[in-house]
């Protein structure tokens, strides 16, 4: 009876360890199912705002300023008229020339009549050959007379037309650095003002070309994928935080890189109707690299480093086993990793319960929320 007793309390004692004879309690760790899905990749750059278009107004004809016939700062037409130089001289010279090429416009019609009628002389032998050949040069000479003279009017035409300086371009006018009575010289290295288009407006952003290396490397193998023909859209964050409610397209790109810093200049072009943006202003931009068909996501809190630095993660196995996998990580999209490499379709992440298990232990999985691409891309 000792005996039966003994055995029956120490039966009772082994019921009442949970664990039995296999150990420890199995774990309850939160996964997530690995699932591509399709994830437009941006890129965020610095950048600087600059005009479209900017003119230099300076004088062709030097005289004395009689109007500025514009408001500093205002939206001007091209061609629209800004100052009036006095054209009293021009306007001479021009008359003068006028008066010319009427003169040898006179003596070449004169010629002309008197080699018609030398040519009916020369054929009754009336006159020499000698003296209708002299007829003929002087008519080719008063032709080259009136060739002479239409040029200089011309000439004078311009110079009286230069008096009044227009803009070569639409756009925001400056300030003017001269006023009324001032003396101004041809070509002169003071601009009168400087005019500006803002609308279109020109982006330079800056990216390195470690950047461009890896943007080609993934398009050309087929990672991203870019609608062909169509310029990468651009959208602004201004230095205020909010994005500028207007998309830019990316213009073009430098030929080379700048040898102090690594970088190349890219420059985006906006519609700017209202004016918000101005030249010299401090932008952000995000331009969109390309579409990636099957972006693998990762929450950041299941993505953990090893000594040397290299990113791994834990996956849990159809057999319930934990394996600690070594991944490549592209990039940080909010709260989650892009993963280049390591990961496969429909394996399950470890995300929670990461200090309970280590690899080789046996885990129960529990269903955790999936990363989505849509988080990622906003």
């Amino acid at each position: 009876m000792l005996l039966l007793a003994g055995c029956e309390g120490a039966g009772n004692q082994g019921a009442a360890d949970p664990a039995g004879a296999a150990g420890k309690p199995v774990a309850e760790v939160g996964v997530i199912r690995i699932a591509p899905q399709p994830l437009t990749l941006r890129t965020e750059l610095p950048g600087r705002t600059a005009p479209y278009a900017i003119a230099e107004v300076r004088p062709q004809v030097g005289g004395i300023i009689q109007a500025r016939l514009f408001e500093e700062g205002s939206q001007i037409e091209a061609e629209q008229q800004l100052y009036q130089i006095d054209d009293a001289r021009y306007r001479a010279a021009f008359d003068s020339a006028a008066a010319a090429l009427q003169r040898s416009r006179a003596t070449h019609a004169r010629a002309r009549m008197k080699a018609e009628r030398y040519a009916d002389l020369l054929e009754s032998k009336s006159v020499s050959q000698e003296d209708y050949d002299d007829v003929q040069v002087a008519l080719k000479e008063a032709a080259a007379s009136v060739a002479v003279d239409e040029a200089a009017l011309a000439a004078a035409r311009i110079a009286l037309d230069d008096t009044r300086v227009v803009s070569p371009i639409a756009g925001r006018i400056g300030r003017s650095s001269v006023t009324q009575g001032a003396l101004v010289t041809a070509n002169q290295p003071m601009a009168l003002a400087t005019v500006r288009q803002l609308d279109p407006i020109h982006v330079d952003l800056t990216q390195s070309s470690a950047q461009v290396l890896r943007l080609r490397r993934a398009l050309e193998d087929g990672r991203l994928q870019r609608p062909g023909g169509e310029q990468p859209k651009v959208t602004l964050i201004l230095e205020d935080g909010t994005t500028y409610p207007h998309a830019g397209r990316l213009a073009f790109s430098e030929v080379n890189v700048d040898e102090g810093t690594g970088s190349l200049t890219l420059r985006a072009t906006f519609p700017n109707p209202d004016g918000v943006l101005l030249p010299g202003m401090f932008v952000r931009a995000l331009v969109e690299e390309g579409l990636r068909p099957d972006a693998i996501l990762a929450p950041q809190q299941a993505v953990q480093r090893d000594r040397r630095g290299n990113p791994y993660v834990f996956v849990l196995g159809d057999d319930g086993t934990i394996e600690q996998r070594q991944v490549e990580t592209n990039r940080a999209l909010q709260d989650q990793w892009l993963i280049d490499a390591g990961l496969q379709p429909g394996e399950r992440v470890v995300v929670d319960g990461l200090q309970k298990v280590k690899p080789g232990d046996t885990a129960r999985a529990v269903e955790a929320d999936a990363p989505s691409a849509s988080d990622a891309a906003g």
